[in-house]
């Protein structure tokens, strides 16, 4: 293989490609729904997997901690949360690398969806809300093992209020679950510990990286449990 075909297929993987595929994935996901009788009708939702504590509880369907994080709720919903997914996903992606990523969002979405069972009171909801608190999460989390890097820092501390504000809002609207929004955070912030940034793992101590992988499969089976109790 010769230099120009060697740089360019490490220009084509260096690419954002996880993040560009959960775009489409995501897209896929809506307009099915919108054309399936609407992505704002529960009945849809429901069948498409949006998460609901009684179906969980009554009919064992596991699958629904993992797929609303693919499902909007209108057209608004949708283009805010691809829009922030594009622009901070590409970033955590570029950090982490894809894989470690991918993991970063998949399990902060299973984890805030995870504290929404475990804590709501039953409504339908869905939305990648959870796994791009995880992001915010993994992003946040960067200040803490990189204190030396001013830079990072910086970024780190806007996120910080980024969440902050958000949480803060996040009180005042009904519509919103905040339970996901917390559990997703916690996600991000446990599971881009123990993962840590490649070729950089040696400043995230051993000792953090277990226990943070400890506590983000306590905090899941916690909440599994929480949720099945709360419902009766």
């Amino acid at each position: 293989m010769d230099y120009q075909t060697k740089i360019k297929r490490k220009r084509i993987f260096n690419q954002p490609f996880i993040t560009y595929g959960l775009l489409v994935v995501t897209t896929v996901f809506f307009l099915g729904m919108e054309l399936t009788g609407g992505s704002e009708v529960n009945e849809v939702l429901l069948r498409w997997g949006a998460m609901q504590k009684q179906s969980v509880v009554q009919n064992h369907e596991f699958w629904r901690f993992f797929t609303p994080m693919f499902l909007h709720i209108g057209w608004m919903h949708f283009a805010i949360n691809m829009v922030t997914l594009y622009y901070v996903g590409r970033q955590v992606e570029n950090i982490y690398g894809h894989w470690r990523y991918l993991a970063i969002y998949l399990l902060s979405g299973i984890a805030g969806n995870l504290l929404s069972f475990a804590f709501s009171q039953g409504a339908v909801s869905a939305g990648a809300s959870t796994s791009l608190f995880g992001l915010f999460g993994a992003f946040l989390i960067l200040g803490r093992h990189f204190r030396n890097d001013p830079a990072i820092t910086f970024m780190s501390r806007q996120y910080g209020i980024f969440i902050a504000i958000n949480l803060f809002f996040n009180l005042f609207s009904p519509s919103v679950d905040i339970a996901g929004h917390i559990g997703g955070l916690l996600g991000g912030l446990l599971t881009a510990t123990f993962l840590a940034v490649p070729k950089r793992s040696e400043s995230f101590n051993i000792h953090e990286r277990i226990i943070s992988g400890m506590i983000f499969v306590f905090i899941l089976v916690i909440c599994f449990f929480l949720g099945f109790k709360n419902a009766y």
